[in-house]
């Protein structure tokens, strides 16, 4: 209400000062028909000014500062694949019963372009992942993710991230996964119906990870040749992966 009273009280000033402005004009110069003339001029340029500055430079500005914020998001992305998404992937390889079925559709190449990638997406997002906590070290898997616990919270707390759900939604899963399993002290000896909780949750941050790795590859590849050249050198998901170009 106070917000509203004070645009009334500003508006109404500024109005009453053009009004005062006008009544100078036309007592200076006694020329009330060409003032009005002009007047109507500029009121009838109005919708092309809105047009312009609303719809054209401000979608033009409002573009360009989408693509810094996305650029500086796949920064913060790129961080959390460097800190410990890369080796959540390789616990992923380890922890699927049926990785052979999944593994040949994400050996990126050089050759994928944004179609290719796309499909890639679009598979991974309905693909059934067969999950099983009892083939990887979960104390291993634990020590990892609450090493990197404070790391995680840090990336929950970037306000970047609001306009990037899905990696928001990752962030959550694998965080969700770190209290369960930083939970429980002796992860060998799970009971059944824990073992199976612990591999829904692991099913639910893996899926959502795979996703996302794609689209960060995906960003590589248009944005950081470079950088994308190493990481498909160093995929999780090709056995024979290595650093060294051959």
């Amino acid at each position: 209400m106070k917000n509203f009273k004070w645009q009334f009280l500003l508006g109404s000033s500024l109005i009453f000062l053009s009004f005062l402005l006008y009544s100078f004009q036309i007592n200076l110069f006694h020329e009330p028909r060409n003032t009005w003339f002009y007047f109507f001029q500029d009121v009838a340029f109005i919708p092309i000014q809105v047009l312009l500055v609303t719809l054209i430079i401000d979608q033009l500005l409002s573009g360009r500062e989408r693509k810094q914020l996305l650029n500086k998001m796949n920064m913060v992305i790129g961080a959390f694949f460097s800190e410990c998404g890369t080796e959540l992937l390789k616990y992923y390889i380890r922890s699927d019963k049926n990785i052979a079925g999944i593994r040949k559709e994400l050996l990126i190449s050089g050759s994928w372009d944004k179609k290719a990638f796309k499909a890639a997406m679009n598979r991974a997002k309905k693909s059934d992942l067969s999950v099983d906590a009892k083939m990887i070290d979960l104390s291993g898997l634990k020590a990892l993710l609450c090493g990197k616990k404070e790391f995680l919270l840090r990336l929950l707390e970037n306000p970047n991230l609001l306009e990037h759900d899905t990696f928001t939604d990752l962030l959550w899963a694998v965080f969700h996964l770190t209290e369960e399993l930083d939970a429980r002290s002796d992860l060998k000896g799970l009971s059944k119906p824990d073992s199976e909780h612990i591999s829904l949750d692991m099913k639910r941050a893996f899926s959502l990870l795979i996703y996302e790795w794609l689209s960060y590859m995906k960003h590589l590849r248009a944005e950081y040749p470079y950088l994308f050249s190493l990481s498909v050198r160093m995929n999780p998901f090709d056995p024979a992966a290595s650093a060294e170009i051959k």
